[in-house]
Formats: C-alpha cells, sequence, structure tokens
C-alpha cells in the first residue's frame, strides 16, 4: 500500500461533502481543490550579495523538500545597479502529496511557532488564490537558526480552483488555515 498524507485524506474524506453540503454542488467535481503552492523568496540585495540567491535557494529546498530555483531579472534597471538575467529571487512550486505535506507541516508546526500569532488575514485576491506574507524563514523547524545568515521573508500563494473567493476561502479554512476572524456563511 502507497502512503497518501493524512491532509489529502481529510480533503476526500471530511472536506468534499462539508463543501458540497455548504455551497449545495451537484457533483463532486464542481468542489474547489488546492492546485499548487508557490513559495516566492525575493532576494534584492542579492545584487551586492551573490552568496544569498544560493543561501535561499538552499533554504526553501530544506523547508518544501523540493529543488528551489533561482529566478534571473527581466530587464536592467539602472537605479536597483541590477542588469537583465542576475539571480534576484528563488521560487518553488508543490503539487500533489508534497504539497499536502508541506501544508500540514506549515498549519501545524510551522505558523504556531509565529510570536504573538493571532491569525492571518482573510483577504483573497478576486480569483480564488491567497497569498500569506511570512516575515521570518526561522518559523520553520526544518532551518536551522545557527546556520541563518540573515533573515528573509517569503510569500506562500495558495492555488485553488475555486471560482469565487467565498469557496476558495471554505477551502482553505478546513484545510485549518487559523484566519483571524472566521467568517461563518
Amino acid at each position: 500500500m502507497s502512503y497518501t498524507p493524512s491532509l489529502k485524506n481529510k480533503y476526500r474524506d471530511e472536506i468534499v461533502s462539508a463543501l458540497m453540503t455548504e455551497f449545495g454542488y451537484k457533483s463532486v467535481m464542481q468542489v474547489p481543490r488546492l492546485e499548487k503552492i508557490v513559495i516566492n523568496q525575493g532576494v534584492g540585495a542579492a545584487v551586492a550579495d551573490k552568496k544569498l540567491i544560493e543561501t535561499s535557494v538552499k533554504e526553501l529546498t530544506t523547508i518544501s523538500g523540493q529543488k528551489a530555483i533561482a529566478c534571473l531579472s527581466k530587464k536592467d534597471i539602472s537605479n536597483f545597479k541590477l542588469r537583465k538575467k542576475m539571480p534576484i529571487g528563488a521560487k518553488v512550486t508543490l503539487r500533489h502529496d508534497k504539497m499536502y505535506e508541506f501544508l500540514e507541516r506549515l498549519v501545524r508546526v510551522a505558523l504556531p511557532r509565529i510570536r504573538d500569532f493571532k491569525g492571518i488575514e482573510s483577504k483573497l485576491d478576486g480569483r480564488g488564490n491567497y497569498t500569506l506574507g511570512i516575515t521570518e524563514q526561522i518559523i520553520f523547524p526544518e532551518i536551522n537558526i545557527d546556520n541563518v545568515s540573515k533573515i528573509m521573508g517569503m510569500n506562500i500563494t495558495f492555488v485553488t480552483s475555486g471560482n469565487t473567493d467565498e469557496e476558495a476561502y471554505a477551502l482553505l479554512r478546513e484545510f485549518g488555515l487559523p484566519f483571524k476572524n472566521l467568517k461563518k456563511s
């Protein structure tokens, strides 16, 4: 028997039926699902220090469990001393089992480690996607604080197949994301 993440089982067994009753879907295929999680880390200071990109890629790879890639600039910007195709960030896209495993670690381990944590904002982008900004990468237990040279933040984007923000919000709420003001539908 093969391994399936517990959040994937929870989605299949509990969340689908809960959302079907909440929104009155006629088919299981109408229920919104989590399609991918994209983790971005902008490293503008890498223009001066090239080692920051390597560190960022290594940390994102450690956090996500999947190889991260460096993002290159698209054009020259003289005010920022930026040339075309210089590395200025790192990103990783998670899908399927790795996505569910990362989401579970984020909700159950990393977010509760934030100091004075009161929940996350509940503002979606209008197309059923949600982006969460994290100010410190050290909230993840995979990162060894002694090896961190610079505290850097990151954006975590949850891409759903929900048509509206309400559907996507309900899906993410069911997955256990700790929103500040839980809307009751």
